[in-house]
């Protein structure tokens, strides 16, 4: 893939949900489409896209095949997956802009939300400690 295709669906800027999302997109499928290749109701597709769930193994086999592209790339973005969007039209720069800037806050949200996971794993051990 593409160096942009890298960054656009990288680990740093792109969620597993951006990676089906954009590989379906790319295929051509709307969500009812692939929904009902997958067998799986479209709430259930919306769900990974907007990652609050995410598919057992076999469905993610189903759907890596289904969208041509290796199922590490649906995991990590790293691997064989789909083409970066086309870029928009230079008229309107800002737009660029503002996905960037969104990117680069989702990726702080994710880093905040880990190192909030590990506190609370701390915060439980001492509670334990505290408590035995």
């Amino acid at each position: 893939m593409t160096d942009g295709a890298s960054d656009w669906y990288g680990p740093e800027t792109a969620t597993f949900g951006d990676r089906v999302a954009g590989a379906r997109e790319a295929a051509g499928m709307t969500q009812s489409q692939l929904a009902r290749l997958l067998g799986v109701k479209k709430s259930t597709l919306i769900g990974w896209e907007d990652d609050i769930s995410e598919p057992r193994a076999n469905k993610l086999q189903m759907m890596a095949g289904l969208l041509n592209v290796s199922i590490m790339w649906l995991l990590t973005g790293e691997g064989d997956g789909t083409a970066a969007p086309e870029e928009e039209d230079e008229a309107a720069p800002d737009y660029q802009a503002f996905l960037a800037e969104l990117r680069e806050i989702r990726a702080a949200m994710r880093a905040n939300a880990e190192r909030a996971a590990r506190l609370e794993k701390r915060m439980r051990q001492a509670l334990q400690e505290q408590g035995a």
